[in-house]
């Protein structure tokens, strides 16, 4: 990496960040929005904070649905996008999670595996708490993460491809409870590195999270199409939770 910086802080201000999963697309972010309102039975003019929000798509969405929504991301970058789509029921602003959040809201998202990326595991349970008080009453949070028993099966060691151009090598694997990724790209001048670190918390691990946190767990989903989670065969781990 080129500087001291934190690895989400480099990468998520990267365009080949989103170069890179640009397959997740606003259609995917459409298809999972829907099935989860469908499950979850959110009322319009519900308040909704986007925690994470990258570039906003999932929020924008949510807003032309007829839902308030806030969207926090810590990239720069990603809220100046976002702020281009901004109205009077629809606001982005930079945000660390690990801060307090303004506010209260009927449900809290955190998607995309946007959990898990720091070395202090108390810096998680800090994130949690600040989803637990912005909670109100009968409010909901969902954290959309990887099934890291599924990725801890089913690890792809090294590959590489391109896209618009642009060469790829990504490396992974586990080292201290975390999944690593190694990210190299060659844009025809210069190669360029990068990192991913997440934590690999299981259902199990988030339960306790939860529990001591004041938080319990409501339901728990294993893909966008909300099939029920199964621990070695679903790709996902998408939770649903709410204050004891």
């Amino acid at each position: 990496m080129a500087n001291k910086k934190k690895w989400f802080k480099e990468w998520f201000d990267s365009p080949y960040y989103h170069l890179l999963y640009a397959n997740r697309d606003y259609n995917e972010a459409q298809f999972f929005i829907k099935n989860l309102i469908n499950i979850l039975k959110i009322e319009k003019n519900s308040s909704v904070l986007d925690l994470a929000c990258g570039k906003g798509r999932h929020s924008i969405y949510m807003n032309k649905l007829g839902f308030n929504v806030t969207g926090y991301d810590l990239s720069e970058k990603n809220i100046i996008h976002a702020k281009k789509y901004e109205n009077d029921k629809l606001n982005f602003c930079i945000h660390d999670m690990r801060s307090p959040f303004k506010g209260n809201y009927d449900i809290i998202f955190n998607l995309f595996t946007s959990f898990g990326y720091f070395e202090n595991i108390d810096d998680d349970s800090r994130v949690i708490v600040n989803i637990k008080n912005s909670l109100k009453n009968g409010g909901l949070g969902v954290i959309d993460f990887m099934n890291s028993n599924y990725v801890e099966n089913n690890l792809i060691d090294q590959e590489s491809f391109s896209k618009a151009n642009i060469q790829f090598l990504i490396k992974r694997k586990f080292v201290d409870g975390f999944v690593l990724k190694y990210i190299k790209i060659f844009d025809g001048k210069d190669e360029i590195s990068y990192n991913e670190k997440v934590r690999l918390y299981s259902l199990d691990d988030f339960k306790c999270l939860l529990n001591k946190n004041g938080l319990i767990l409501k339901s728990c989903y294993g893909d966008y199409q909300m099939t029920n989670f199964d621990e070695d065969n679903s790709p996902r781990m998408i939770i649903i939770f709410k204050p004891i």
